[in-house]
């Protein structure tokens, strides 16, 4: 009486080989053959998950052999129907006849001809408070700030043609009762316009003014509640109504 024979052990692969299929084959677990040896199309043909291969493939279908998402066009680059490749961009507007006109004066003034324009306005508007006389002029007269004429309060900026008036005059108490945060910006601001014009007019390199944004932010806070104090009814905030 004979035993039915045991099951073969198997020869197990030394370690570090590689176990393929037979050629003849065609597949292996998964679909595997021996053109496509690993998940996703892994292998000689195709090097790594999802369509990699040779030439620089990559993930989502890109790569010569067009593998794409359903729904997306062969390359990975979009939706079917949509460019294979961006646009190369979209052209520029032609420009008007008036910004041609500034484009050319602008290149072909000399580099003082933009900082004496910005000194002309400046001196504009000295001239008009220097000549207007605002700490006479009656609340109502023209040009007027239309809140305070609709509402009777002072907005942000009331009292500032008259701080500037004072300024000039060498009354700097009297201008800062008119608008305080008018006259404590007055010397950074003109600071900055002296910087800036003599760099651009004489290439001047003055020390630069570094404002951060806090300080600025910190300086709009100031700004509103010194509006919303200089409108309430009680003392001593009724000394800084103008």
């Amino acid at each position: 009486m004979t035993s039915a024979p045991g099951p073969v052990d198997q020869p197990h692969p030394a370690p570090g080989a590689v176990h393929t299929a037979p050629a003849d084959s065609g597949t292996g677990p998964g679909g595997f053959n021996s053109g496509d040896t690993g998940p996703g199309g892994s292998g000689p043909g195709g090097s790594g998950p999802e369509g990699f291969g040779p030439g620089g493939a990559g993930p989502g279908g890109v790569g010569p052999a067009g593998f794409a998402p359903s729904g997306f066009a062969p390359g990975g680059s979009g939706p079917e129907g949509w460019p294979t490749t961006p646009p190369g961009g979209y052209p520029a507007p032609e420009p008007d006849r008036l910004t041609r006109f500034v484009l050319r004066l602008y290149e072909r003034s000399p580099r003082w001809a933009v900082p004496l324009a910005a000194v002309g306005c400046v001196a504009v508007g000295m001239s008009y408070a220097l000549l207007s006389n605002p700490t006479y002029a009656d609340p109502d007269a023209a040009p007027t700030c239309l809140l305070k004429l609709t509402t009777g309060l002072d907005c942000p900026g009331c009292g500032g043609t008259r701080a500037l008036w004072y300024v000039l005059h060498g009354d700097l108490p009297a201008a800062a009762r008119h608008h305080f945060l008018f006259v404590f910006a007055l010397p950074f601001l003109a600071y900055l316009f002296v910087a800036w014009a003599g760099n651009q007019a004489f290439g001047w390199r003055l020390p630069e003014l570094r404002i951060s944004s806090k300080v600025i932010g910190g300086f709009l806070a100031a700004w509103l509640a010194f509006s919303v104090l200089r409108n309430l009814p009680w003392a001593p905030f009724t000394s800084l109504y103008v």
